[in-house]
């Protein structure tokens, strides 16, 4: 994907993993996401690239990337056959994911939705990686609406849990795993 989180030294041998990716895919299958549906995905950083490579290999093939830099938002959507707009203007879709710092406590947009209200009524599921607050604008209004959300404090728990196990060998029992993401909220 283009971005590495983790490297892991066996025997003088380094390897990079990125934990991101297996987070997100992770968390795909448990809230049962279906591939088949379209998706937005705002954001073209390095949580981007990780977020769209665990979309793609889960076999999403209908998305559409929404980045303001033009360069790395169609790089980004062209890497895996995907769309690419610079705005979210009138565009919807069943799957919302913001990978972008709107949201973000102690940012100048800490405060602002990442999709616009109508966006968010005519979505299924609605996923923020931003994980300061768990409760961002966006994952607020989806819970209001009633929709499904994937929030930060769960990609942080298991992208930590898996290299928490890359580099001792341990795994976390789902309890742990849980137990983590509470403290995240």
């Amino acid at each position: 994907i283009g971005a590495v989180n983790t490297i892991v030294n066996t025997d003088g041998f380094l390897k990079a993993y990125n934990t991101d990716v297996i987070a997100v895919a992770s968390l795909l299958g448990s809230h049962n996401v279906d591939p088949s549906l379209p998706f937005l995905l705002r954001g073209s950083g390095g949580m981007a690239a990780a977020v769209a490579g665990a979309f793609f290999d889960a076999g999403f093939s209908q998305g559409m990337i929404i980045a303001r830099n033009e360069e790395t938002g169609r790089a980004l959507a062209e890497r895996y056959e995907y769309a690419w707009a610079p705005e979210v203007g009138n565009l919807r879709a069943p799957i919302l994911v913001n990978v972008t710092p709107i949201g973000m406590a102690g940012g100048e947009e800490s405060e602002e939705l990442s999709y616009p209200q109508e966006a968010i009524a005519e979505a299924q599921v609605v996923f923020d990686v931003v994980a300061m607050p768990v409760e961002t604008p966006l994952i607020r209004a989806a819970r209001a609406a009633g929709k499904e959300v994937i929030h930060g404090g769960e990609v942080i728990a298991l992208q930590a849990a898996e290299q928490f196990r890359l580099y001792t060998g341990v795994e976390l029992t789902p309890e742990e795993v849980e137990e983590a993401e509470a403290q995240a909220n």
